[in-house]
């Protein structure tokens, strides 16, 4: 198959492309390489996908010298018209569309950034789908989604109205355009909420990365609630086998479907939602202190009162997931943390 897909500089985009070509897909990867964070480390994971950043222009594809099948191209998702050219070109059978702009509390910041990229940048990728065709359109949507929430674990039956920052609305509103265009359009489409994805090559904005490089640097790092938090962590291996497994498992309308239940997670168009998490969600503290053991050293610890944006906890009920494509994420957070601290020790020379 030929699949776009988005946010290949990314975190989980860059695993996606890799994983999708040693599987024999032809891949395009797009992204604008901003720097809402490092760009370094941007151009990096491009590196391991054969592709040179000093040989990077915009609207340009470039060849991989490692990958005969993966071609690059940077390229502003809310630019229009070289969206669709791109889309008119190179007739995609699917699309995995990862690029966003990520972050809960900078939406707090630089909210237009949201609304460029996430709003503006996949209706571009809707009316790509739409007007050539895909097979199956699969989107990162977020555990953020939640909100408010209080029942665990989270199930994709639960009503999401009341998220508590822009991001998170963002990646609703991303649901019910989807919706939307499956019922309009019969556009297959498959939006995959992720719960705190970590794992080599992370995002520095992210605990897992922020906590690892303050711990090995003598730095304090920065404890919010009072520690009394629990998240779902995901390892980046899961969440690649997830997306895999869902690529290729297009919806179909469900005939079974109530308009007087109107669950939100199916529908009577070709739509779904997964979650895609641990479920096992782990106390701040704990996490903190698998951290410090994988490390070999104690945390230096600021206490601070909770963050605006930030939920108490995230808790994934993945039954969804495993009984529509035969997977549920299962890596240890311990397993995990050891492989990130082990990368980030060699990616940083310390």
């Amino acid at each position: 198959m030929k699949i776009l897909v988005t946010g290949a500089a990314g975190f989980i985009g860059s695993y996606v492309s890799k994983k999708l070509l040693e599987n024999g897909n032809v891949v395009i990867g797009v992204d604008s390489i901003n720097d809402y964070y490092d760009v370094n480390l941007k151009n990096d994971r491009l590196l391991s996908l054969g592709i040179n950043y000093e040989d990077i222009k915009w609207n340009q594809s470039i060849q991989s010298t490692s990958y005969p099948d993966f071609h690059f191209l940077r390229v502003n998702l809310e630019d229009k018209l070289p969206m669709e050219n791109l889309f008119a070109e190179e007739n995609f059978d699917c699309v995995c569309h990862l690029g966003a702009q990520a972050g809960v509390r900078y939406s707090l910041e630089n909210p237009h950034a949201y609304t460029d990229s996430n709003i503006n940048g996949f209706l571009n990728i809707l009316e790509g789908c739409r007007n050539n065709p895909v097979q199956h359109l699969v989107y990162a949507s977020s555990s953020s989604v939640y909100g408010l929430n209080k029942k665990v674990p989270f199930s994709e039956k639960d009503n999401v109205d009341h998220p508590v920052s822009l991001y998170a609305a963002t990646k609703k509103s991303n649901e019910l355009m989807a919706h939307t265009y499956s019922h309009l359009f019969g556009l297959p489409t498959t939006g995959l909420r992720f719960f705190t994805v970590y794992g080599p090559w992370g995002r520095p904005d992210m605990s897992p990365f922020l906590f690892i490089d303050s711990i090995l640097r003598g730095k304090t790092i920065k404890v919010f609630n009072g520690g009394n938090m629990f998240r779902d962590f995901t390892f980046i291996d899961d969440i690649v086998e997830g997306i895999i497994r869902t690529i290729n498992k297009i919806p179909t309308s469900d005939p079974s479907w109530d308009g007087e239940e109107a669950f939100p997670n199916r529908s009577s168009a070709p739509y779904r939602i997964y979650n895609i998490g641990n479920s096992t969600p782990v106390k701040l503290m704990d996490y903190i202190k698998t951290i410090e053991e994988s490390i070999g050293c104690e945390a230096k610890k600021e206490f601070l009162p909770m963050q605006p944006g930030d939920v108490y906890q995230t808790y994934a009920d993945t039954s969804s997931l495993e009984k529509a494509v035969g997977f549920k994420p299962n890596t240890p957070l311990r397993v995990g943390i050891e492989e990130t601290v082990k990368w980030f020790k060699t990616y940083y020379n310390l």
